[in-house]
This record gives structure tokens, C-alpha cells and sequence, in this order.
């Protein structure tokens, strides 16, 4: 079977002699006789099958000649982007020294029989510190201030932690002897059980931690005390800006526990919790790692001395780090370093440079280019004959293999002490294939027509795709200019997000990080026109929760038909894979009650759709609005799915 043919230009023989018939009729209305018989249109098939033929031998340029051509034009394929996810690191037992956990560090998935173990390896050291408890406060709104409450809590004795009554920005602060940035506090309460009258299942708190910005909330992994009701342990993920402080006159890293106002009927605190005792200890830390193997001190050949020697690393596709490899030259009884450069237009013939080609792992010395006057002249310097040639340090993955969902990196392949279990609090995302000859040929002519320079709405998409291709939707809206004046340009960011078991995704998946945000604004903001003003940002997430009710054939079950339609509404309403089209919930459109009646009719089982209701939800405070047929967007949101509610009624 042989390879397909490339189509480069799709015309063929007959649609040659047709335009030229056309072109005939326009240009020269005289003649009239367009028979085969006519010896003007015989030369025109003669011509035309030339041309047939010079389209055949021209559709038979294979990929890498293409390839060259777009390299001529400046145009070079996206190299794969890596999946990065926080893991975080368990230990066994609370330490009494710092554990330190270096970067490089191989976590990976399970291996299976059908699929091999994708492997992540952490960005940076990670520092668990012990991380101790020294004090503990309250701070209430009564204008009282911070009073110490350590004492009181060592004696073993029950000590109210809030106002009488709790006011919403009381708070019960807890001084570890050092900041625990990025780590998992287990505190440890010890209270009487009293009926302050909160729902242990959503009691009006929020678990927060000290920052040169301020407090910043903290994420609670598990709460056993129920809101301060009972005897249990917390366990808070605490922020990586964590910083030790002041308060009142104690030094330390401080974490606190504050009420807040509840939301319309949740219950409130009648009186306040008591502490009779308490401790805290950190059992673990988390840290980014990236789906990549780290290659050390690899071997790549030995050095001709001639200029333009390629030499290739057997890990590919390199990341795009910064710089993506280092590499070394054996010279003088030492290994002297190569910087990699984009090329060599800058280089001189004593700059120590390399070019990389991440997706092929191809490393290039400078070459030498002879000059009109026939000397040459050399671009980036030629490594001495005889010196070995090795990488000191790069990382090899990526793909979209890489965007595993929460929960899979449970396997530690670096033997850490004290680390007893290793896991993926989120799911990975960021991974994207290399990009194919197909993509680089349709996304030229739109490079070649921007110029690298952001003028239209257009451009500044594709420019933002070129600096962050690991998004899943980039789109560009104006902004107004009441409120942002002119020129102005807004960029919606839509992150990839892996589902989580059940196919949902979460709010937080949805909303892309600041470093993500900050690198399309720095590559955007030096090709944008003087006086443009840009925001790059989240679109506006409008929650829907859909109430439905079916009648289900009499063969069909109950329980799947329920399934079935709870999994439409979710792919429907889906803001990267729903919509219509399946290219994800068009930035804007409105959603009619109608449309999920077409989606829910045509599923298995299903003999008839009775009712559905759309209901505004938020996602934050978990609230549903009035019920209505039609949910409008600006052009600026997009769709989640809160909660849908189906009730399949089987036949009678």
C-alpha cells in the first residue's frame, strides 16, 4: 500500500481546460467555436495537460521538503508542550528535621498491561519543615484585639475561641514556629461538643494563612472537628507565599480559622466552639512536577572540528525550557558550555553557539557561509577536533498523553525517606501533541499575513494560541469604551481540563493560572500597537442547572436511561467539547430549553421528553435562581454545568 499523496494544488486536467474556456469567454468574446475540433482549444488541452502534469510531479514533494519551505518562510513546527500538575508528597510520620525533597524527583502512573507508566519529575526542591505549633489567639470585632490564648489551651482548659456571640471576622489564629509554604498541616483540636447550631457539613468558615499579600485562603483537605464542633483533625494544603509575621507580640507562621457571614439559610454559630487543647505538625508538601524525564550528562558523539556538525540527543521531544539544553564541549581539561540560540544571525566566529530542534532533538554547530567576494565567513564557533560533545542537563516529554486525570501519579520512582505516599491533588493539563505538516500549512498564511504584530482581532488569537498552544480556547473580544476607553482588547482563556472519574468537570478546573495568564500577556504586550490597552483573563462562567423529566420505552432500564441523560447534559453544555458543532459552547450564545429537548429525544431509550427547566445557578455559593425557559450570554461567557436533576418515568 502505498503512501498518500499530498494535494499541494487540487486542480486536475479538466478543470485546467475549463478555466481557460472561462478565461476565453471574458477576454475574447469573438471566438465563439469552443468544440474539441477547434484548434485554439486544442492548444489550450495541450497546455492544460502540461500543467496537469507539473501539478502531479508537484503533489509528490514529500513532508520534509515542505517542511524546508516553511522553515525558508520562517515558519517552524510547535514543538510538543509538557502536562504539568501539583503533586504532593506524604510522609509517613510527622518529621522532627526538614525533609527535604530535591528537584528532579520521578513520580509516575500505574503501569498496566495495555498502557506504559507516564512519568512526571518535580520542577523544583521542596522543603517540608516540621513546622510545630507555638501559639494560639483569638481575634474578635468586639475592638478587644488579639488575646493570647496559649496558656489557657495547655492547661487543658475549655477556652471560647470566638466573640459571645460569633460575629462574622472573628477568628481563631494558630503561630507555627516557622511558615510551612506549600505543605499540609495536620492541626489537631480537642473541644467540648456543644450545639452551636452550625451545619457540621458546611459550617461558616474559612481556613486561611498569612502572605506578604494579606490572608489567602487555604484549601481544606479534611475537617473532622465539623466546624470546630467536635474533637478531630484539620488538614490544610497551605499556600506556597506563606510567610512568617506578627501578631500581637508573637513571631510566626500563622494560620487562622475565620467566621464568615453565611449565605441566605445556612445556619450560624448561637455560641462559641471551645478549644481545650491543640497541636499541628506538617505531613506533607506539594510541588509542581512535569510530564518529562530529566536526561543528565549524555554522551553525543565526538567533534569533527568542521563547521555545521549536527549531533542529536536520544531523548525527544526536548522541552522548551529556559535554556532547553545544556550542553558541553570537553576542552582544555574541562567541559566548557554552548549556549542554544534561536539562530545564527547574531553569532560571531568565537560565540559558543548551537541551534536545537526540540521536535527531532537535532543540535547544529554554526555554520560557514561563503560571502560574495568568495571568503568565508563563520557564524558561531567550531568546537575543537577530538572533544566530546555531551548534554549536561535537558528534559525529554510531553504530549497530550500527559493530561492525566486527579489521583493517577501514585508511583514514587525516587527513593525518598520518610515519603510514604505520592498523589495528584488536580488533574494535569497543558499537554499538546507536536504540531502536524497539515496544522503548520494552514496556520502559514495566517503567520506570513500578521507578521508577528497583533492589528486585528485575528492576529491577536493566533498569537495567543502561538505563545500558550497548551489552551484549549482563546478567543478575542473588545472591551468597552465607557468603562476601558479605546483600543482596548480583551483575550478569554479557556484551559484544558481532564474530567475527573464520571466525566465532570469542576468550577476550578475551568479557570486558567496566573502563570499561564502571564505568559500570553508578556508575548502579546511586545506585539501590540502603542496605546493598545490589553486584559487577558477567564471568561465569565455563567452557571446552569437543568431540571428534566423522560418517559422511558418499556425495554429500557430506569437507571441507565437516567445516566445516559445526565451524561448528554454534561457533554452538551461541555464550554471546550460541547455546543452544536461539538467545538465547544459558542462565547455568547444564548441556551434554549429547546435545545436540550433535541439533545435528550434522540438518546437510547428514551420515548418522550415532558419537561425542561433551566435554572441560573452560582457555582461559588452553590445558589439556583428561578426556573425559565431561555439563559442569555454576553459575548463574553460561556456555559458550566452546576447540577442537573433528571427523573426518568418508566411505562406503566
Amino acid at each position: 500500500m502505498g503512501l498518500p499523496s499530498p494535494d499541494l494544488d487540487d486542480r486536475r486536467f479538466q478543470q485546467f481546460v475549463d478555466d481557460a474556456k472561462r478565461h476565453v469567454q471574458q477576454h475574447n468574446p469573438e471566438w465563439t467555436d469552443h468544440n474539441v475540433s477547434d484548434p485554439g482549444v486544442t492548444l489550450i488541452e495541450a497546455v492544460a495537460h502540461l500543467a496537469d502534469q507539473l501539478v502531479y510531479r508537484l503533489n509528490r514533494v514529500p513532508d520534509k521538503n515542505y517542511l524546508a519551505f516553511l522553515n525558508l518562510l520562517g515558519v517552524k513546527l510547535f514543538a510538543p508542550a509538557a502536562a504539568r500538575a501539583d503533586v504532593i508528597f506524604w510522609l509517613s510520620a510527622p518529621q522532627p528535621d526538614t525533609v527535604t525533597l530535591p528537584a528532579d524527583t520521578e513520580v509516575a502512573t500505574l503501569r498496566t498491561e495495555t498502557d506504559e507508566a507516564l512519568i512526571f519529575a518535580t520542577e523544583r526542591d521542596l522543603l517540608i519543615p516540621p513546622g510545630t505549633l507555638e501559639y494560639v489567639a483569638r481575634e474578635t470585632q468586639n475592638g478587644s484585639g488579639v488575646i493570647d490564648l496559649t496558656p489557657q489551651v495547655r492547661s487543658g482548659r475549655d477556652v471560647p475561641v470566638f466573640g459571645n456571640p460569633p460575629q462574622a471576622g472573628d477568628a481563631l489564629l494558630f503561630g507555627l514556629s516557622a511558615a510551612v509554604p506549600g505543605c499540609a498541616v495536620m492541626l489537631t483540636l480537642e473541644s467540648t461538643v456543644d450545639g452551636v447550631g452550625v451545619d457540621p457539613r458546611q459550617p461558616p468558615l474559612r481556613w486561611q494563612a498569612w502572605t506578604p499579600n494579606g490572608w489567602q485562603d487555604c484549601e481544606l483537605e479534611e475537617d473532622g472537628t465539623g466546624g470546630l464542633n467536635r474533637a478531630g483533625n484539620v488538614v490544610l494544603h497551605v499556600p506556597a507565599t506563606h510567610a512568617p509575621s506578627r501578631f500581637g507580640d508573637r513571631d510566626a507562621g500563622w494560620l487562622r480559622c475565620l467566621v464568615v457571614a453565611p449565605f441566605p439559610d445556612q445556619p450560624f454559630f448561637t455560641t462559641s466552639p471551645t478549644v481545650r487543647a491543640a497541636d499541628a505538625f506538617t505531613i506533607g508538601g506539594t510541588v509542581s512536577a512535569v510530564h518529562a524525564q530529566v536526561v543528565h550528562n549524555e554522551l553525543l558523539g565526538e567533534a569533527t572540528g568542521t563547521p555545521g556538525q549536527r549531533v542529536r540527543v536520544a531523548g525527544v521531544p526536548v522541552l522548551a525550557d529556559d535554556p532547553p539544553l545544556l550542553l558541553e564541549v570537553a576542552q582544555d581539561a574541562g567541559w566548557r558550555p554552548w549556549q542554544v540560540v534561536d539562530d545564527f544571525s547574531e553569532s560571531g566566529p568565537d560565540d559558543r553557539h548551537v541551534t536545537l530542534e526540540p521536535a527531532t532533538g537535532e543540535i547544529s554547530f554554526g555554520p560557514a557561509v561563503r560571502e560574495p567576494d568568495g571568503s568565508l565567513r563563520q557564524y558561531g564557533a567550531v568546537p575543537l577536533r577530538g572533544g566530546m560533545i555531551r548534554a549536561a542537563r535537558y528534559r525529554a516529554g510531553g504530549g497530550r498523553a500527559g493530561n492525566v486525570s486527579r489521583g493517577t501519579l501514585q508511583v514514587l520512582r525516587s527513593s525518598i525517606p520518610f515519603v510514604a505516599r505520592v498523589e495528584n491533588r488536580e488533574a494535569a493539563r497543558g499537554g499538546v501533541n507536536g504540531e502536524t505538516v497539515d496544522e503548520a500549512s494552514v496556520r502559514a498564511p495566517i503567520t506570513l499575513r500578521a507578521q508577528d504584530r497583533a492589528v486585528t482581532v485575528r492576529d491577536y488569537e493566533e498569537l495567543a494560541r502561538r505563545a500558550a498552544p497548551e489552551t484549549a480556547r482563546i478567543t478575542c473580544v473588545g472591551m468597552s469604551a465607557t468603562d476601558h476607553g479605546e483600543n482596548a482588547v480583551r483575550i478569554l482563556v479557556v484551559p484544558q481540563a481532564v474530567t475527573d472519574r464520571g466525566g465532570r468537570l469542576r468550577f476550578e478546573q475551568l479557570v486558567p493560572g496566573d502563570l499561564l495568564l502571564d505568559k500570553i500577556t508578556r508575548y502579546l504586550d511586545q506585539r501590540r500597537p502603542l496605546g493598545t490597552r490589553l486584559a487577558v483573563g477567564p471568561p465569565f462562567y455563567q452557571g446552569v442547572s437543568v431540571k428534566a423529566t423522560l418517559h422511558s420505552y418499556r425495554a429500557a432500564q430506569v437507571g441507565q436511561v437516567r445516566a445516559r441523560a445526565l451524561d448528554a447534559l454534561y457533554d452538551f453544555l461541555d464550554p471546550m467539547t460541547g455546543g452544536p458543532d461539538r467545538t465547544g459552547w459558542p462565547f455568547g450564545r444564548p441556551l434554549r430549553s429547546g435545545d436540550l429537548f433535541a439533545a435528550l429525544q434522540r438518546l437510547p431509550g428514551v420515548e418522550l421528553v415532558d419537561e425542561v427547566l433551566l435554572h441560573p445557578s452560582d457555582p461559588l455559593t452553590r445558589r439556583r435562581g428561578d426556573a425559565t425557559d431561555v439563559l442569555t450570554l454576553s459575548s463574553s461567557s460561556l456555559f458550566f454545568s452546576f447540577e442537573h436533576d433528571v427523573d426518568v418515568i418508566g411505562p406503566s
